[in-house]
This record gives C-alpha cells, sequence and structure tokens, in this order.
C-alpha cells in the first residue's frame, strides 16, 4: 500500500470567499486581472483564426491543423518551459512573454489570401511556444501569492475566468468578426498582453529556484526524467496528472468539431455559429468548477468526481449529436464542459497540494505534455476520419463521445480503487 500524502487530503478547510480574495490579496488580484484581460483576446484570436482558415481553405483537415497547431508545438516546448519555470523567475518570464506574444500576433495581419495559410501555422506555433513557459509559470505561482485556506477559490476563479472570458471572447469575438473582419481582432489580442504585462509588472511572487547548472537542453532533458521519476515515484501524483488527458483522448476532438458544427449551424456568418457554440463551452466550463467547490467539500471524494465528471461529458456530446443542428444544442455543449471544467479544476489543486513547489513546474509542464498529446492525437484522428470522408460529422461527434463515456468508467474502475487504497487512513 502507498505512503499516505505528506499533507492531509481529508475534508477540506473553509474556503475563502471569492470577492475576499480579490478584495484582500493584492498579488492574486493583479496576476488574476492580467490573465483576465489577456484570455479576452486570445479568444478573439482563435475565433478569427478559426474563420480565416475556414474562409480560405474550406478544408476539415486545414482547420483540425489550426488546433494542431495549437497543441504539438505547446507539447514539444513542455519540457523546456518546465525547467524555465522551476530554474528562474516566473515572473519575467510570465512579462517577457506577454512581450513577445504582443508582437507575434501582429503578423496574422499579413494573411489574406489561400497562398499565405501556411503562415498562420507558423506564427500560432510561435506564439504557442511562448504560452508553454507562460501557462506553468502562473499554475505554479498560485500556491506562492495565496494561503492555504485560498489555494481552491483562486484555482476555480482562475478556471471560471478562463470560462467568462471564453464565452465573452467567442461570442464577442465571432461578432465581431463578421461585422469588421479579422484585422481588428489580431490588433485587440495584441494590445490585451501589453495590460497583462502591466498587471503582472506591479505583482510580487515569492519562489524558491534551484541553481541552474549545465546547458539548458541537457539540463531539460535530465530535468524532463526527473518530472517523469517524479510522477512515477509519487503515484498519488501520477494518478491525479493522468486526468485531464483522460478526458483529453476523445475531448480534444470533440472540442474540434464544434468549429465545424458551428458552420453547419450558420453557414452564411460562421464566426457567429463558431462563437456561439464556444461561447457555450465557456460557460460550462466556468460553471463547472463553481459547483464543485460549492458540492464536493471532501477532497478524498474529488478521484471519483474526476470519473464521473468525464462521463457526463460523453453523455451530454452523444445527446448534441442526436439533436438537430441548430443553436439549441448550446445546453448540451454547456453541460458537457461543466463537467469538463470540474474534472480541470479538482485535479490541478489535488496536484498542487500532493507536489512539493521544487517540482512542481516540472509536474505541470509534464502534466501538460500528457494532455497536449492526447488532445493532439484525438483531433488529427479527427480531421482525418472527416476529410477522407469515412465517417460523417454526426457519425464522428457520436463515436468520440461514446469513446469518451468509457474512458470515464474505465478511470472509475481502475484509479478510484486505488485511491481508496492508497488514502483510506488519511
Amino acid at each position: 500500500m502507498e505512503a499516505a500524502p505528506s499533507r492531509p487530503v481529508g475534508r477540506a478547510a473553509p474556503a475563502t470567499g471569492y470577492v475576499a480574495l480579490v478584495r484582500r490579496n493584492v498579488h492574486f488580484r493583479r496576476l488574476w486581472l492580467g490573465n483576465l484581460i489577456s484570455l479576452l483576446g486570445d479568444w478573439f484570436n482563435t475565433i478569427a483564426l478559426y474563420t480565416l482558415v475556414s474562409e480560405l481553405t474550406g478544408s476539415p483537415f486545414a482547420l483540425g491543423g489550426v488546433f494542431l497547431t495549437k497543441l504539438l508545438p505547446w507539447a514539444l516546448a513542455s519540457p523546456l518551459a518546465g525547467l524555465l519555470v522551476d530554474r528562474f523567475d516566473r515572473w519575467r518570464l510570465m512579462i517577457g512573454a506577454d512581450l513577445v506574444r504582443a508582437v507575434i500576433v501582429l503578423g496574422f495581419l499579413l494573411i489574406d489570401e489561400p497562398g499565405e495559410v501556411y503562415l498562420v501555422y507558423v506564427l500560432t506555433t510561435l506564439q504557442v511556444v511562448v504560452t508553454a513557459v507562460f501557462q506553468p509559470a502562473k499554475s505554479a505561482s498560485i500556491p506562492n501569492i495565496v494561503r492555504t485556506d485560498e489555494l481552491l477559490t483562486a484555482n476555480a476563479l482562475m478556471s471560471a475566468t478562463w470560462s467568462v472570458m471564453l464565452a465573452l471572447g467567442a461570442a464577442s469575438g465571432g461578432l465581431v468578426t463578421a461585422w469588421l473582419g479579422t484585422a481588428p481582432v489580431f490588433v485587440i489580442d495584441s494590445l490585451t498582453y501589453l495590460v497583462s504585462a502591466f498587471f503582472i509588472y506591479r505583482t510580487v511572487i515569492p519562489q524558491r529556484t534551484a541553481p541552474a547548472t549545465g546547458g539548458l537542453l541537457r539540463t531539460a532533458g535530465r530535468e524532463l526524467l526527473d518530472g517523469w521519476r517524479y510522477l512515477t515515484t509519487h503515484p498519488g501524483v501520477g494518478r491525479i496528472a493522468l486526468a485531464k488527458s483522460a478526458w483529453a483522448l476523445a475531448g480534444g476532438g470533440l472540442v474540434y468539431m464544434l468549429a465545424l458544427i458551428g458552420e453547419a449551424i450558420e453557414p452564411t456568418a460562421q464566426a457567429a455559429g463558431i462563437g456561439w457554440l464556444f461561447a457555450a463551452r465557456g460557460l460550462g466550463t466556468g460553471i463547472g468548477p463553481v459547483l464543485a467547490r460549492a458540492i464536493f467539500r471532501d477532497a478524498r471524494r474529488w478521484p471519483a468526481v474526476l470519473g464521473w465528471s468525464i462521463v457526463l461529458s460523453g453523455l451530454c456530446y452523444g445527446v448534441m449529436g442526436l439533436q438537430d443542428w441548430t443553436y439549441a444544442v448550446a445546453p448540451a455543449v454547456l453541460l458537457a464542459h461543466a463537467a469538463s471544467g470540474a474534472n480541470w479544476v479538482l485535479a490541478s489543486v489535488l496536484l498542487q497540494q500532493r507536489t512539493e513547489d521544487a517540482f512542481r513546474g516540472r509536474v505541470f509542464a509534464t502534466e501538460w505534455l500528457g494532455v497536449l498529446f492526447s488532445e493532439s492525437c484525438s483531433i488529427l484522428a479527427a480531421s482525418m476520419l472527416l476529410e477522407w470522408q469515412v465517417l460523417s460529422l454526426r457519425e464522428a461527434v457520436l463515436a468520440f463521445a461514446l469513446v469518451q463515456g468509457l474512458i470515464g468508467l474505465a478511470w472509475l474502475a481502475v484509479i478510484v480503487p486505488r485511491e481508496r487504497r492508497a488514502y483510506s487512513g488519511v
């Protein structure tokens, strides 16, 4: 039997309220505000890119390429990102990442004909590689600027912010893109990165860093092995690090197909249809963590909640696959992503609680590697099946929904019993 974790994982202490956290903790407030602004621009950017590629190519595989380009470079950069986050000042890394991304996204203004679509993939790759450093730096910084009783609230608020900005950014970005075109959207995204950098500049983030030794790439390889070794030698961490990847094995393809369903809903205004469904996704991922925080106070129940969340997400996509594709599919999308949002936040909090600070960046980067690899495989499979017309769009949605439900049941059958055996004495 595994040893019990160094930190109790039983009934959680009373959590700080959202308003109290933002009002009282000035450094978290600044990090949160910067993240809020840049996320709004990011979702403007995302809807504009999906629309741009669809209009210029009309190819499901080309659209899938945008999704893949937002994932694969991140997966490849994650090991080095984890090293940077643990070895260098996270505050400086986040500011630098924002400034570089502000410049990169302006390059999308150059793309206006099919022969230039390759630039979408090049620029998106650059943007994503930089974001691969920013994301684990932000996640690893949260426990350094909040108290233990604020940790769940801080993570739930960050996740809800991502969701609300997805909803607002997707909905308004779809309307702005349909009305003004893609160019103003890319300018707005660039400006939001500058605002984010300003807020982070005014934030103090305490951090313990390990001394850097050896060449960066060689050290990154060693640190990647250390990260995997940490997961394998700490099974309680390793199991939870699989939660998001388990959802992503089918969820990646399902999210990709949301864009195609949005086009089917509104063929003459694709950006509006895509924006509507991604807004429903955003609302769901915002509601899910809030409900999970309110309902599931006992952390010993969280591993089972993770599995049931995957099952529920698959069921909701199955329901959507059986409906007529109109704007009325939005409630099914919302509920599916309320479940995925709960999975995301509870898994993140468990990882933060169970992982030592010195390894936290590497653990989150390694987890991201698994999530992004799973999502990429899922999207690649879905886009190829549709491009080659092996399955219709409806058949593909139903097939991936079934796979997701089965993965959730497998989690409940395999992972949950091990969690109970390991921590029954806590």
